[in-house]
């Protein structure tokens, strides 16, 4: 009696949280990164920086590629980037707080 009991209580929970949303995909979580710009690569769009002491790469969007230029190496850069698993993070937006840029900033769609 009490495991039928237990086993309707587990199942009740398992609904309500697939019914609010709580079990299913997670969602993209999002990481900002106040780095100097150690290098850029315009050509296959990724970003090196450095965080948490650690030496990366962050691929640019396609939206963002082709203001990859426009940054200023070793310029202070904050970043926000989508965390992807395996893959490098992908940059979000950014504001150049640091160095001359005609990209100070960029919203995920364009540079003001």
């Amino acid at each position: 009696m009490a495991l039928s009991r237990i086993n309707r209580w587990n199942v009740m929970l398992i609904v309500m949280l697939a019914w609010t949303g709580g079990i299913g995909p997670a969602a993209a979580e999002e990481k900002s990164l106040f780095s100097p710009i150690i290098d850029i690569n315009t050509e296959k769009g990724f970003i090196v920086v450095s965080a948490d002491g650690k030496v990366f790469a962050v691929e640019a969007s396609e939206a963002a590629k082709p203001h990859l230029g426009k940054l200023p190496i070793s310029g202070m850069i904050d970043l926000v980037v989508e965390l992807r698993g395996e893959n490098p993070p992908l940059i979000k937006t950014w504001k150049v707080a640091g160095g001359e840029s005609s990209c100070k900033i960029f919203d995920g769609k364009s540079c003001k």
